[in-house]
């Protein structure tokens, strides 16, 4: 029984094998671009959203600079204010030393920041370069698809050309023929000998009668003419 068993187990990986083999290349390729389709769209998800955080980040980079220029603006004006007399020198200096604490600051997160955009500004070209390749391997793969059906659509039908012409004996179909000939020879044949025999059926009186109807008789025979020539007959 056991080795029934491993028989059955090595026809079925065989059958499955062969499955394998004859799966509808056309099938397997629609699937393919489906599946194409759907990496598209999951980097077009992800080349949106690098986006949106690189122009974010760099709108970021962009304030903090802005406000550290502010902020040298604004010690600067300290600075004139200590000199006309208009604030007291130590309170000035204090003012100036802070906005020049939150320049640094700024100015230092605004780097940063700019690092950060351009991280994600490199990581989104490196996406939108994928997308493209997507979408040029998507186009390719779907003429490529047309022309695959096209070919098979060929294929099977040259296929079942060829294959009924393999089917095709010539041989018998050459006996077939034969036997036909033979036949219509045989129906011509006995077609005549009917008519022979319909012949044949006559009486002398329905020759005679024939004749008389006809109005015109045959050509006597020589032997027939001797005979009245002997006899005087003219």
């Amino acid at each position: 029984m056991s080795f029934f068993k491993r028989l059955f187990k090595v026809t079925e990986s065989e059958a499955h094998a062969i499955v394998d083999k004859i799966e509808d290349p056309i099938k397997m390729s629609e699937q393919g671009i489906r599946d194409l389709k759907k990496d598209l769209n999951s980097a077009m998800t992800s080349l949106a959203e690098v986006k949106a955080i690189a122009i974010r980040t760099r709108r970021d980079a962009d304030n903090k600079k802005k406000l550290a220029a502010d902020y040298e603006r604004k010690a600067m004006l300290l600075l004139q204010k200590m000199q006309s007399g208009e604030i007291d020198a130590a309170d000035a200096e204090r003012l100036a030393t802070d906005a020049l604490g939150q320049k640094e600051s700024n100015a230092s997160e605004s780097m940063r920041l700019s690092t950060e955009a351009e991280n994600h500004e490199k990581m989104a070209n490196q996406l939108q370069a994928n997308v493209n390749k997507i979408k040029s391997s998507i186009t390719t793969y779907e003429n490529d698809l047309v022309t695959l059906k096209a070919r098979a659509k060929t294929a099977s039908a040259t296929k079942k050309i060829n294959k009924q012409l393999t089917s095709m004996d010539s041989s018998s179909t050459i006996a077939m023929l034969e036997k036909m000939k033979s036949r219509v020879e045989e129906d011509e044949s006995l077609a005549i000998a009917y008519g022979d025999m319909a012949s044949a059926d006559k009486s002398v009186d329905d020759e005679i009668n024939a004749a008389l109807a006809s109005g015109s008789t045959a050509a006597p025979s020589q032997s027939l003419l001797e005979l009245k020539q002997k006899m005087g007959i003219s």
